[in-house]
């Protein structure tokens, strides 16, 4: 029993989180460690660059791992997506309240699907035997997760409008912001820097851009964390009434079914 309360669903994101930066990590040191006396194990790698790209690593002996850790990563953190979504309809979050939130939800999870693909794929066809394949999916991965965070960045801010009483929506919404401008002026400079030619210093911004995405995958700890406190049925929130239902109810109020005859006789 003790293990069911501490068992929620703000551990969804811990998990890819871990597992993406534990790659990340022992991308790098397998790198230190092993090929960087040896460069030849290195075929893409560009003989003045002193920190290979993700990709470069990827592409050979450790292909197999960056192929897990990107599949693993991307679909279950798709599961903080879902969980988000299933437990606003339950209200066992601060539910939507309008159609243009519900839209947006579906946008959110629609892009974040797009870039699991991208991320996926890229990791599949590499860049040492698919370049231009490779360059298409990193474009997918990273504007889809960019473009979901801004729809989901325009759902806080609605919700946060709504119910200022609230202010994790606030914390989230802001967490979210910060990465969109992070990673939008990181992945410029990254494009700029590797069409330039400059891949040596190109390199060190792939490297940022994916441990920030890190950071971003642990700030929805934040979206799903005030559920542990909804689980029973009495703690969560009432579900939005529809417009019908809200037409029904203010008809029934007094002097509206009667409001004819409120002010005199015709």
């Amino acid at each position: 029993m003790a293990v069911r309360g501490v068992i929620s669903y703000w551990w969804l994101p811990i998990f890819p989180a871990c597992v993406w930066l534990g790659m990340l990590l022992g991308m790098l040191l397998w790198w230190f460690v092993t090929v960087d006396m040896d460069r030849s194990r290195l075929p893409s790698l560009d003989r003045n660059m002193y920190l290979p790209y993700i990709s470069d690593i990827g592409a050979f002996t450790l292909k197999p791992l960056f192929i897990a850790g990107s599949v693993v990563t991307t679909v279950t953190f798709d599961l903080s997506f879902a969980a988000e979504r299933w437990l606003r309809h339950k209200g066992r979050l601060v539910p939507n309240q309008t159609l243009l939130e519900k839209v947006l939800v579906i946008l959110t999870i629609l892009f974040a699907v797009v870039g699991t693909v991208g991320l996926i794929c890229l990791s599949i066809f590499d860049t040492y035997r698919h370049p231009q394949l490779h360059d298409i999916f990193l474009l997918l991965f990273i504007g889809g997760y960019l473009i979901s965070a801004i729809f989901i960045c325009w759902e806080y801010q609605r919700l946060g409008i709504q119910h200022r009483e609230h202010r994790v929506l606030r914390a989230s919404f802001w967490v979210k912001l910060i990465f969109i401008f992070l990673e939008i002026g990181l992945a410029v400079a990254f494009g700029v820097l590797t069409f330039t030619d400059r891949k040596n210093i190109a390199a060190y911004f792939e490297w940022i851009i994916s441990l920030i995405f890190t950071f971003y995958v642990l700030s929805f700890v934040i979206d799903l964390w005030p559920a542990r406190r909804t689980k029973h049925r009495a703690m969560r929130f009432p579900k939005p009434r529809s417009p019908r239902e809200m037409e029904e109810s203010e008809a029934s109020l007094p002097g509206r079914a009667h409001g004819a005859n409120t002010n005199g006789h015709f």
